[in-house]
């Protein structure tokens, strides 16, 4: 009924929506994409609803970094089942203004207003909603808007941090560099467990989230995996 009230109410934008329909399901059943794939199978097993939220270790006392925090959605589901403590880092500044208020009265949900990432400074983000990033291709003729990133560890020694019970990343491709800084840096151990969405749409993809996987798994174990969906990582 929908697809026919915008046939008849927005003819281009249904031709728009039929069209992107057809390639997804191209990928999916002829080219048999990993993405589509996967994202059929996260969605079926309602990962977005279980597996993103169990995590039976956390309590009142965990700290956990939510690394891209949009809406900050997943600070509050994760924070209302744990009472844990919650660092909301987001980088955009109406994101951030929006976390900002959601949790004025909430003293354990704290929202940041910078990224975290390799390297310091001021950068360009697109502005795409839930999409919005630093590093997305096709992202360079979108309106930009400068936000703040700071260095990883500089962040977590500003903030007196010493260890983090959870650390979801969700961050448009930026992850490659902040999770191989980490690596490179020894510090991965600094997490005990670590929710990632990679993002295929970074030249190189594949390699690097091997390079990751690789560094990873001297130090924890997965858990569970939906490849470029979302994967989780447990310290050994």
């Amino acid at each position: 009924m929908r697809l026919i009230k915008l046939l008849i109410t927005n003819p281009f934008l249904f031709a728009y929506k039929a069209y992107r329909r057809v390639i997804w399901y191209y990928r999916l059943y002829i080219l048999k994409d990993i993405y589509p794939v996967e994202v059929t199978r996260w969605f079926k097993d309602k990962g977005d609803e279980t597996l993103m939220f169990e995590y039976p270790e956390l309590n009142e006392d965990s700290l956990v970094f939510d690394v891209g925090g949009y809406h900050g959605d997943f600070a509050k589901k994760i924070n209302d089942k744990y009472g844990c403590k919650v660092y909301i880092f987001e980088p955009h500044p109406e994101f951030y203004k929006i976390c900002l208020d959601r949790f004025e009265q909430n003293e354990k949900v704290i929202p940041l207003n910078y990224g975290l990432s390799d390297k310091g400074g001021v950068f360009i983000i697109s502005d795409s909603l839930d999409a919005s990033s630093f590093v997305h291709p096709n992202h360079k003729n979108k309106v930009g808007i400068k936000c703040q990133v700071k260095e990883i560890f500089k962040a977590i020694d500003e903030l007196k941090i010493s260890h983090i019970d959870l650390m979801k990343i969700n961050i448009e491709g930026s992850e490659y560099s902040l999770l191989i800084h980490m690596a490179d840096k020894n510090k991965l151990s600094l997490v005990s467990q670590y929710q990632i969405q990679f993002h295929d749409f970074i030249n190189g993809a594949s390699l690097k989230r091997d390079q990751i996987i690789d560094a990873l798994s001297k130090t924890h174990q997965r858990s569970w995996c939906y490849t470029f969906v979302w994967e989780n990582w447990k310290i050994k």
